[in-house]
């Protein structure tokens, strides 16, 4: 069984349900983009749905094209259909993401500099103020996949205050720094919805705990409660009766799959009623072990 992102309700209609080709380790299976969708089209390159004043799509890239090629259309499609809304939520599957690319540089500096050229050829060179919430990382399915949520509701981007913003990265991560914020809160006045980035271990640009997952999902904790009290959730992602939560935890290795279960039970995060998917994937660096995401809506303002 393998992640899938649905369009149009839990369960999703036939056309509606599109996998992201990583192994489910466990906890949920399905990831919920927009309930009482609509099916849009969009085209060769890019599938849309619509739902309320909201956007989603999800695109793929063609066999046998290369990386950075595929990285650039699919952008460019993704970024012309957005125009006029803000974006939310990108979520990117890189094949063989730290397998070795052109000019000796890997897989993923490659997605990021051919995606970090299509937002600045689409918004100039201020493009990094509008950048959403992110992730990036590796799939088994040799096409690479793009998924994204946008609206028409203002987006405020956040950034964890430990680390410096990912697309300020130095150039000995790679020839373009990745394009992403920390985490994006949606709206403004009431419930909070906020859509918090692929987290990691790392402090400044520099992993920390190199391959020791138990040390680095402790140090990943500590960011999602620095990133949490940035977005106003307080430093444990939100509260109230009507908050609702999805974890997507990412293992390079399905071994951990019981420590990293075990840690975030036991680290504060996680209550009753919360979604979680564990999921096997390559992550964007290959000393890092472990990354997580997290989807609130519905939280109290701390």
């Amino acid at each position: 069984m393998t992640l899938e992102f649905a369009f149009g309700g839990p369960d999703g209609p036939a056309d509606g349900l599109l996998g992201a080709g990583l192994p489910l380790l466990g906890g949920a299976a399905r990831e919920i983009l927009l309930e009482n969708a609509r099916p849009l089209g969009g085209g060769p390159g890019l599938l849309l749905w619509g739902g309320g004043d909201r956007l989603a799509g999800i695109g793929r890239s063609n066999e046998g094209e290369p990386l950075e090629v595929a990285t650039a259309r699919i952008y460019g499609e993704l970024l012309g259909a957005t125009r006029g809304l803000n974006l939310y939520r990108i979520w990117n599957f890189v094949p063989d993401i730290n397998g070795a690319a052109a000019e000796g540089i890997e897989n993923y500096q490659a997605f990021c500099r051919a995606r970090s050229l299509a937002f600045e050829r689409a918004r100039g060179p201020a493009f990094p103020a509008g950048l959403p919430a992110a992730s990036a990382v590796g799939t088994a399915d040799p096409r690479l996949t793009v998924v994204f949520l946008a609206g028409a509701r203002v987006a405020h981007h956040r950034e964890n205050p430990v680390q410096v913003p990912a697309y300020r990265y130095p150039p000995r991560h790679g020839p373009r720094p990745p394009s992403f914020a920390r985490a994006t809160v949606v709206g403004g006045s009431g419930p909070i919805e906020a859509y918090v980035s692929g987290t990691s271990s790392v402090v400044g640009h520099e992993t920390v705990s190199p391959r020791d997952t138990a040390a680095q999902l402790a140090c990943t904790f500590e960011n999602l409660r620095r990133i949490s009290a940035a977005c106003g959730l307080g430093d444990r992602l939100g509260d109230g009766e009507a908050c609702r939560r999805h974890f997507k935890v990412y293992l390079r290795h399905p071994g951990d799959l019981a420590l990293a279960a075990r840690e975030l039970g036991e680290c504060g995060l996680l209550r009753p009623g919360d979604r979680v998917s564990y999921l096997g994937a390559e992550i964007c660096r290959a000393e890092l072990n472990v990354e997580i995401e997290v989807a609130v809506s519905g939280a109290e303002r701390s």
